[in-house]
C-alpha cells in the first residue's frame, strides 16, 4: 500500500564508510558513534544510510559464514551501539549492508531498521539478485541469490533497496519505480578501476563515471530519487572511491561526496518534486500503460515461442500512375575531410537535398583496450590513499624500501613518503660491489630530495660468502642470490623498525616474469605492481623524480652492462602496448591485423604465457575437502 503526502521533505544523511574488515562488533560500534554524530546535526537526518557489507567489510570470502547474522541480530546490536554512543537515541531510520543468515542460507543483504522509538523496528530487508561472479568478483561462491525486488513503507512515504550490481541491470530501477517507491537507496562495495583521463566532469577513477551514469539513468527515466553509499578504503589492494551521491528525479546531481575518504553527505530533498519531474516527463506513466503488452512480450520470450512474422501492406494496386517526381542529380566532389581525431568525414552538397556529412569513425570505432594515458594525479592521489589504508590495516606507521637508484624503487619512495611522512620512510641502498656506481648516486638523489631515514649496507659479503660455496654460478643465479640477500636485509630491517617492506616491481616486470621470485616479489604490499613500465615513467615525471632516473636505461642491475629491454628484446613501450592488448582479450591475429609485428607479439605471447607460475603461490597438492586457497578460503587481510 503506497503511502503518499505524509511529508514533503526528507533529510538525509549518505555515508562512505571504512569497515574494520571482518570486525563486525568494531564496525557496529563506529557505526553507532555516527548515528551519534547525526543525531547532533541541524537538520537531523530522518534517514542515515550506510554502504553493502558496511558491517563486516566486502571480501570476506569464505568469511562470509562466520560474520553472518540474522536481521534481528544486527537491528538488536545496532540499536545497542547507538544507545551506547548517544545514551537517550533520538528517532532515526538506517539503511545498513550486511551479511545475513535466513532460513539456514547466507545473503549479501540490506535492511531498513527503526531506532529510538522503542524496540528496532526492521521494515524491510532487501536480498542482493545479481551476484557478480567474474573478473576480481566471486560472489556466488560465497552467498545465494535472493529473489524479491520491491518498495515499501516508511513513515515519510515509499522506499525500496538495491545493492550494487542489482542496479547494473536496468529492469531493477523499472521493479522498484513500478512499485511506487519514491525513493531508491543504492548501497554499494565497488572497486575503483580505470586511471585514463576523461574529459567528463565526475571526479574520480573510471569506474565512478560509470556509476555516476547508472545512478543517474535510474533517477531520470523512472522518476525518483537515488542514494549512492559507497565503501572507502582497501581491501586486498581493491581500493574503494567513496564518492558517494544523491541524484535527484530529473537526473539531477543533488549533491556528491569526496573521493578516497569517509564522509557524511547531508542532503535536505522535496518529495514534490517527483510530481514535477513526472509531469514535465511523463516515462513511468507511458510505461505503466505498455505494461501489459510488455508483459505478453516478456512472456513469450520466457517461453522462447515461435512467434508469427512481423505483416504489413503490400503496395496498393491502382489504375493511377504513381510518379516519382525527384529528379536526378551529379553530386560535387566531396568537401575536404574533418580533423576530429580519428574521425574522416566527406560533405556532399549537391543542390537537389539536404547537405549529408558522411563521417568514417576511423580506427577507434574498430574497439581498443583501455588506454595506457594515465591521469598521473589521480594515481598520485590512488595510491597515497591506498598505502595509507593498507599500512592502517597491518598497524604498521614506518615502511621500508629497497632504493635501487632506478625509476620503480624512486617511484615507491615518493609516494611512501607522501603517504606517510618522510620521517616514517627508511630508504636502504644495497649495493654489490659490481653494482653500479650511479646507482648509489642517484638513490642519493631521492633521499636528498625527499628527507627520508637512509641506510646503506653492502650486501657484498653475505653474498661472495654463499657463492664460494657455488664458484660455479652464472651470471644468473649470482644475480638471484644478490636479489634474496636483498629482501632478507629488508625483512630483518623491518623487524628492527617496526616498518612495513614496501614492494616496487611493476605490471610490465610482472607480466614477463622479470624478477626473482620469492625476492623481488616479496613485499606484502606494492602500490605499483598494476602499472606498466610506461606509466610508471609518466607517474615519476608527476611526482617530479629527477629527471636523470626517468631517462636512464631501466636495468636490474644485477649483472654488469645489463638492460632490461636488452633482455627483454623489445622496448617497453612495444611490451606495454602488445599486453594492453593482449590482457585485454585480443588474439595475435587481430593484433596483426592492426599493425603489430608478428615476431613482436609472438616474444611478449611466449614471456606471458611461460611465467604465470611466478605470479601465484606455490603449487599444493590438494588431499582434503578443506584445502587452503581452494576450500578454505580467506581474504589476506581478513
Amino acid at each position: 500500500m503506497a503511502t503518499f503526502g505524509m511529508t514533503s521533505t526528507l533529510d538525509l544523511a549518505i555515508v562512505q564508510f571504512r569497515p574494520r574488515k571482518g570486525d563486525y562488533a568494531a564496525n557496529l560500534a563506529r557505526m553507532g558513534g555516527l548515528l551519534a554524530r547525526a543525531a547532533t546535526l541541524t537538520p537531523r537526518p530522518t534517514v542515515v544510510q550506510f554502504p553493502e557489507t558496511a558491517a563486516t567489510g566486502y571480501f570476506v570470502e569464505g568469511g562470509v559464514r562466520d560474520l553472518a547474522v540474522t536481521a534481528g541480530e544486527l537491528a538488536r546490536d545496532l540499536d545497542a551501539a547507538y544507545h551506547n554512543a548517544l545514551g537517550e537515541p533520538l528517532p532515526v531510520d538506517v539503511v545498513v549492508g550486511f551479511y545475513e543468515k535466513w532460513r539456514d542460507t547466507l545473503y549479501n543483504s540490506a535492511a531498513y531498521v527503526r531506532l529510538g522509538t522503542g524496540e528496532p523496528e526492521i521494515l524491510h530487508v532487501h536480498r542482493k539478485n545479481f551476484l557478480p561472479t567474474y573478473g576480481l568478483f566471486d560472489e556466488e561462491r560465497f552467498v545465494e541469490r535472493g529473489h524479491e525486488m520491491r518498495a515499501f513503507d516508511t513513515p515519510w512515504g515509499r522506499a525500496a533497496i538495491l545493492v550494487c550490481e542489482d542496479a547494473w541491470h536496468s529492469l531493477s530501477g523499472t521493479v522498484a519505480a513500478l512499485d511506487d517507491a519514491q525513493l531508491i537507496f543504492l548501497s554499494s562495495a565497488a572497486p575503483a578501476r580505470g586511471v585514463w583521463p576523461r574529459d567528463d566532469a565526475t571526479p574520480g577513477p573510471a569506474s565512478v563515471a560509470r556509476w555516476d551514469r547508472l545512478v543517474r539513468d535510474i533517477a531520470e527515466e523512472h522518476g525518483v530519487f537515488v542514494t549512492f553509499s559507497n565503501l572507502v578504503g582497501s581491501e586486498g589492494g581493491k581500493m574503494f572511491p567513496g564518492a558517494s551521491m544523491l541524484m535527484g528525479p530529473r537526473g539531477d546531481v543533488r549533491g556528491r561526496a569526496p573521493v578516497w575518504d569517509e564522509a557524511m553527505l547531508l542532503a535536505t530533498i522535496d518529495l514534490g518534486d517527483l510530481a514535477r519531474a513526472r509531469a514535465d516527463t511523463p516515462l513511468l506513466a507511458d510505461l505503466r500503460t505498455a505494461l501489459p503488452h510488455l508483459r505478453e512480450l516478456l512472456d513469450a520470450v520466457d517461453r522462447d515461442h515461435v512467434r508469427s512474422p512481423v505483416e504489413w501492406d503490400p503496395v496498393p494496386t491502382s489504375d493511377t500512375e504513381i510518379r516519382n517526381t525527384a529528379t536526378a542529380a551529379t553530386p560535387s566532389a566531396p568537401a575536404s575531410p574533418q580533423s576530429s581525431p580519428g574521425v574522416s568525414a566527406h560533405k556532399i552538397a549537391d543542390g537537389s537535398a539536404a547537405d549529408v556529412c558522411i563521417v568514417h569513425g576511423g580506427e577507434a570505432a574498430r574497439g581498443a583496450p583501455p588506454p595506457l594515458d594515465i591521469d598521473p594525479a589521480l594515481v598520485e592521489q590512488w595510491l597515497i590513499a591506498f598505502i595509507r589504508d593498507e599500512m592502517r590495516r597491518r598497524r604498521f606507521e614506518r615502511a621500508v624500501v629497497g632504493l635501487s637508484g632506478g625509476v620503480d624503487s624512486a617511484v615507491a619512495t615518493y609516494l611512501a613518503a607522501r603517504a606517510l611522512g618522510p620521517a616514517n620512510v627508511v630508504a636502504v641502498r644495497l649495493p654489490y660491489r659490481t653494482s653500479n656506481p650511479t646507482s648509489l648516486e642517484h638513490a642519493q638523489l631521492v633521499i636528498d630530495a625527499l628527507g627520508v631515514d637512509a641506510r646503506t649496507i653492502d650486501i657484498s659479503a653475505a653474498v661472495d660468502g654463499y657463492l664460494a660455496t657455488e664458484p660455479d654460478a652464472d651470471p644468473a643465479r649470482r644475480g638471484n642470490v644478490m636479489a634474496r640477500v636483498r629482501m632478507i636485509a629488508l625483512f630483518d630491517l623491518s623487524s628492527r623498525y617496526h616498518a612495513l617492506p614496501l614492494g616496487t616491481g611493476n605490471k610490465t616486470e610482472r607480466l614477463f616474469g622479470y624478477f626473482t621470485w620469492h625476492a623481488d616479489d616479496s613485499p606484502p604490499i606494492n602500490p605499483l605492481g598494476d602499472l606498466f613500465k610506461t606509466q610508471v615513467w609518466s607517474l615519476a615525471r608527476h611526482l617530479g623524480v629527477p629527471e636523470a632516473i626517468v631517462t636512464k636505461p631501466a636495468s636490474a642491475d644485477l649483472i654488469t652492462g645489463q638492460t632490461d629491454e636488452g633482455d627483454f628484446g623489445i622496448s617497453y613501450a612495444k611490451a606495454d602496448q602488445i599486453l594492453n592488448w593482449l590482457l585485454s582479450g585480443y588474439t595475435p591475429r587481430e593484433l596483426a591485423d592492426r599493425g603489430f609485428g608478428d615476431a613482436d607479439v609472438a616474444l611478449v605471447r611466449r614471456r606471458l604465457e611461460s611465467t604465470h607460475w611466478k605470479r601465484r603461490l606455490p603449487t599444493v597438492a590438494m588431499l582434503s575437502p578443506t584445502a587452503i586457497g581452494e576450500s578454505y578460503l580467506r581474504p589476506v587481510d581478513y
